[in-house]
């Protein structure tokens, strides 16, 4: 199987890059730490006409998917420019609604995927299952889906912004809500929602590992020490040696992950028996699942984005701690989407329960 991208998956990348390198993300993340979503919203927009979100809407709801493997080639560029917002929550709510409607005939799905798709709705997911209790920006959010159990809510409202690690990740408790769906097709739909989360995590993770590399090594080229750039010293050479290593396993673990969720995916929709019954026969018919595939990627991928970060803040030195330096935006992201949509302890036990 080739897990290398194709011409037209690499020119959709170039072409996001390029977007967002003259958007100027670091910003647009500072303002949003501070609670100015305009800068965001505007880039969200940006974004969904390129398709970002789109790809994880169905065609029957003005979108383009499902597409994993080109959500994963999205968000590994998000990463790569720490774009902020819930980017991954948005997709997976859509997911999580194009899985529970499969005849286009849902109320909520028709409301809410649409506007998914075109940008113009900013959705946050909860699923304290897979992903904590905490939502992602529920302040920027224009609604805030929660699925506890097998009960599917639209929050009413949020608790107080919990503190994070990245000032740019702005939490809050979801609270209450109407009753959108309940029954076995929610659970599928929500364990759905959290593969399309924990894969477009990995993939963030991926490119925001890569961003720390790429800045890393231009550092130590300029950096002298004795006469010489500090890239010059074996022990620089092994550290950024062993990053770049546990990156480049984790490329061809997400694009694999990407490919046997788009085939789930595809069994899913074709299926003739419906609801929760279609995705679990999928599941019991492959002993190494996608689910399985999503876990070992995002191990592998948030494990790496953290090593890369570390790597980071070692060879810069001191002034890798300064929040002037737009380096930091992308340290502080490192050890959240570690641990966002399963932590590395979590997604082992998936791979290898006891």
């Amino acid at each position: 199987m080739r897990f290398l991208l194709d011409d037209a998956h690499r020119e959709f990348a170039r072409s996001l890059d390029g977007m967002l390198t003259a958007a100027g993300t670091p910003g647009v993340v500072r303002a949003w730490s501070r609670g100015d979503h305009a800068p965001g919203r505007a880039l969200w927009s940006r974004l969904a006409e390129a398709g970002v979100f789109a790809l994880a809407v169905p065609e029957r709801h003005e979108g383009l998917g499902p597409l994993p493997v080109e959500l994963a080639v999205a968000f590994t560029e998000l990463g790569r420019h720490a774009v902020p917002g819930p980017l991954v929550e948005a997709v997976a709510a859509a997911a999580l609604l194009g899985f529970l409607d499969r005849r286009g005939e849902d109320p909520t799905a028709t409301a809410w995927l649409p506007r998914i798709a075109s940008g113009k709705a900013v959705l946050s997911l909860c699923v304290p299952a897979a992903g904590g209790p905490y939502a992602l920006d529920p302040d920027a959010a224009d609604a805030v889906l929660v699925v506890a159990d097998d009960t599917l809510r639209l929050a009413e409202s949020t608790g107080p912004v919990q503190p994070s690690a990245d000032p740019a990740r702005r939490l809050a408790r979801p609270l209450g809500g109407a009753v959108l769906a309940r029954g076995p097709a929610v659970v599928a739909a929500a364990a759905h929602a959290a593969d399309i989360a924990a894969l477009a995590t990995a993939a963030q993770c991926l490119g925001l590992g890569r961003a720390l590399l790429d800045r890393t090594v231009a550092y130590v080229k300029q950096r002298t020490q004795f006469g010489v750039p500090v890239g010059s010293f074996q022990a620089v050479k092994h550290r950024l040696a062993d990053t770049l290593i546990a990156l480049e396993f984790a490329q061809p673990l997400l694009h694999s992950a990407a490919l046997a969720l788009a085939r789930e995916t595809a069994a899913h929709v074709s299926s003739a028996s419906g609801g929760a019954a279609g995705g679990d026969a999928v599941r019991a018919g492959d002993p190494v699942s996608a689910a399985h595939e999503i876990a070992a990627a995002k191990a592998a991928a948030g494990e790496a984005a953290y090593g890369a970060a570390r790597t980071a803040l070692q060879l810069h030195g001191a002034v890798g701690y300064t929040e002037e330096l737009d380096l930091s935006l992308w340290i502080r992201k490192a050890r959240p989407l570690r641990d966002a949509w399963g932590t590395p302890t979590a997604c082992r036990a998936r791979i290898l329960p006891p």
